[in-house]
């Protein structure tokens, strides 16, 4: 099975007020009893090779007007995996995200039984823009988040 857009969970829209946009995916997986953090390191640590060039061309185009890049939480001292802090760890539950001055986003990746007998790796993208360059930001990278988290999600299926 290859990931595919879902829909998101109710009870997850209390986690980020101000959120105006949420979306999620899924994707089956062998792995009986995954945990949510093991998934997420799958997912983030051995991205396919065109989202990690994309991700440091977006970072230097972000760090000149004063965004946050995701290498500056790639940090010892920051507890991160794939540069976004983590927010909140469960066996079945992973949180990461982080606060800037245009939006806020939090990242929810759940591990969840799977009829099939494996598990279920369903992440949750969920953001709240504080101004129109959140807004405008947001707008340019939908595009690129629809085709990298599901691309992201099917590195989780090939470990």
């Amino acid at each position: 099975m290859i990931a595919q857009a879902v829909e998101t969970d109710p009870s997850l829209l209390h986690l980020l007020g101000g959120m105006t946009f949420a979306d999620a995916y899924a994707i089956d997986v062998e792995d009986q009893g995954l945990p949510a953090e093991s998934a997420a390191q799958r997912v983030f640590l051995q991205p396919p090779r065109w989202i990690t060039l994309l991700m440091r061309w977006r970072d230097r185009i972000v760090t000149l007007i004063g965004l946050k890049g995701v290498k500056d939480n790639d940090r010892p001292e920051i507890d991160a995996i794939g540069g976004f802090p983590v927010v909140l760890r469960t066996p079945e539950r992973l949180i990461l995200g982080f606060d800037d001055w245009h939006l806020d986003f939090r990242i929810v990746i759940d591990a969840l039984h799977s009829p099939s007998g494996g598990t279920r790796i369903r992440t949750t993208t969920l953001v709240a823009p504080h101004n129109l360059l959140g807004r405008l930001y947001l707008a340019i990278v939908l595009p690129f988040h629809r085709r990298i988290v599901p691309a992201m999600l099917n590195t989780v299926r090939l470990s």
